[in-house]
């Protein structure tokens, strides 16, 4: 009987103490990433933009727009690490930080927001000085030489702010994961989790006024044969584009045991509500021949289907209403451009895809292993340890995911995620994730 007694008491003590470990191990992290971040801001701040030589080759404007708030930034983000360290000091192994992160929220928001709002300022500045600017390439690339860089560009530095406050929100969710279910600890980390989604959520705003930007500048290359399309629609956005080729049925031929079929460019404008078939005026104006609303689209993959021809190649069809418009058979020279451009054109409903995952549904996950920046449109910027869902792998290297704590859906290569080959892990972070979704959700609907 002791024997039988004492088993379940040493294993819960162990699990206990793993929880506990796993927990204090995330706070620190949030901690010394706080402290790793406020290192990278002083270089930023005191390296970059306190240079006296950069200063003198910039107009006041000019340095304004390129460091915006950035000195504001550092000063908000110094004090929070200062109230973390005291916490920290007071009770090395029993302290929260939640409520700190709660505290600091509303003043991390209010340097946040200028500084994403002036994001676009930042990036059409910083390209300007480089190509109109003839002493700025130089001095930049004398101070990103300093090892006080770390090899670093100015970029790196000035994108940290946009970076971190997701990453703070992941490192707070990881802590929210590790509480106990009803508890004050919880409570606390929920709403700090809560408001730094707010704080977030500023961005949604910068990349409205960035889609606009967008727009105007297409309206400017893209022209239309015969009939006016308004381009410009505050509901409207660019989804993906690209060059494809287009394969000529009508004038293939037989060389030996191949099939030659000629192949001309052709560029796809792809926004949220139509697809626009075009060639190229010159380098950077497009002529539309063929356009037509997503919901008019049909397509049919043939890769598999056409033997003895190279590429990936697949059918699309341009309707209008039940009348068909114009087909054409498109050739990608890789799997993961198919398979891109295809999802591209028919998303899946997230409403759809978020009520079919459930806690027992055993799903295919990957976490990424390094920091990963989007390039395209379709692709999904990934920070160290998010956990996605793996939708589709192509041969070529590239996965299409859904992170799980957020919804968001993207490509993004193989090489920064390894798989999670663990059943109970991949279960256990679904658990997770449902649960914080829950505790998020009833805490909205209480403040409401």
């Amino acid at each position: 009987k002791t024997g039988f007694v004492k088993k379940p008491q040493c294993m819960y003590h162990t699990q206990t103490s793993f929880t506990f470990y796993r927990s204090l191990q995330a706070k620190f992290e949030l901690v010394t990433s706080e402290a790793s971040y406020i290192r990278s801001l002083s270089i930023a701040v005191d390296h970059f933009m306190m240079s006296v030589e950069l200063t003198e080759c910039l107009g006041a404007q000019e340095r304004q727009w390129l460091f915006s708030k950035l000195p504001d930034v550092k000063d908000v983000s110094e004090k929070f690490l200062q109230d973390l360290e005291h916490r920290l000091e007071a009770d090395i192994l029993r302290f929260d930080v939640c409520d700190i992160v709660l505290e600091h929220c509303p003043a991390l928001r209010k340097v946040y927001l200028p500084y994403v709002t002036n994001q676009a300022y930042q990036e059409q500045t910083y390209q300007r000085l480089l190509q109109e600017n003839p002493r700025f390439p130089g001095i930049l690339a004398r101070l990103e030489e300093d090892p006080i860089c770390q090899r670093l560009p100015l970029t790196s530095f000035l994108i940290l702010p946009f970076q971190r406050i997701t990453r703070l929100k992941m490192l707070v969710e990881n802590i929210l994961k590790r509480t106990t279910p009803g508890s004050r600890d919880e409570d606390t980390a929920t709403k700090a989790f809560n408001e730094l989604k707010k704080v977030k959520e500023c961005n949604s705003s910068v990349q409205s006024m960035k889609r606009m930007e967008e727009l105007i500048h297409l309206n400017k290359k893209i022209h239309f044969e015969g009939k006016i399309f308004p381009l410009i629609s505050q509901s409207r956005w660019l989804v993906k584009h690209g060059e494809l080729l287009e394969v000529d049925t009508q004038t293939m031929s037989i060389s030996g045991s191949k099939l030659k079929l000629p192949t001309r460019p052709v560029y796809l404008h792809l926004f949220n509500d139509c697809l626009l078939l075009s060639r190229r005026k010159d380098t950077w104006k497009f002529m539309v021949f063929v356009h037509a609303k997503i919901g008019e689209l049909k397509v049919k993959d043939l890769s598999q289907k056409l033997q003895g021809i190279s590429g990936f190649i697949f059918h699309l069809q341009l309707c209008e209403g039940q009348q068909l418009k114009h087909q054409i058979l498109l050739k990608s020279q890789t799997e993961s451009g198919k398979q891109r451009w295809i999802t591209a054109m028919f998303p899946p409903d997230p409403k759809t895809t978020s009520e079919q995952t459930n806690e027992n549904e055993d799903l295919s996950q990957v976490q990424c292993i390094k920091s990963y920046q989007a390039q395209e449109h379709d692709e999904l910027t990934l920070e160290k340890a998010d956990i996605l869902q793996a939708k589709t792998i192509t041969s070529d290297g590239w996965v299409e995911g859904i992170r799980l704590s957020d919804g968001e859906r993207g490509w993004f290569p193989k090489t920064y995620v390894e798989e999670i080959t663990s059943r109970s892990a991949r279960l256990r972070n679904l658990r997770e994730n449902i649960r914080i979704k829950c505790v998020t959700q009833k805490l909205e609907g209480e403040s409401q």
